[in-house]
């Protein structure tokens, strides 16, 4: 007759998670939460090297770490929402469309101001 403490052994990654293993969508949550999170640190690096007296990073690859910050501000919301849709997580969709709201804001800022409402030099018509 087996006592009430007896029982197969947990192992000690399972007792670690709460009792299950992370699934392939909680990873993929985590994965984009923090690819989200570089977004800042890649668009201040050109700056903080041009403070630090390496202003040849700024002018060589200002450009490049303008681009990937864009895309590590958009791709990862949007992807991130797509696995919590399809994996029926519901935090995990909220917190992707508070992403996206934060992402989109400074993102449609400068596409307003910078692209669409530049001024044009005289002379020329945009």
């Amino acid at each position: 007759m087996p006592s009430s403490g007896v029982g197969p052994a947990r192992r000690s990654r399972d007792a670690a998670s709460g009792g299950r293993t992370p699934s392939w969508a909680d990873r993929a949550v985590t994965a984009l939460s923090c690819w989200w999170l570089t977004t800042l640190p890649v668009l201040l690096t050109p700056l903080i090297a041009h403070k630090m007296g390496f202003p040849q990073v700024r002018d060589d690859l200002g450009r490049l770490f303008g681009a990937a910050a864009l895309v590590s501000a958009v791709l990862p919301p949007l992807l991130g929402f797509v696995v919590a849709l399809v994996s029926r997580r519901r935090g995990a969709r909220g917190r992707f469309i508070v992403m996206g709201a934060v992402s989109g804001v400074p993102v449609l800022f400068f596409w307003v101001f910078g692209v669409l409402l530049a001024e044009c030099p005289d002379g020329y018509h945009c």
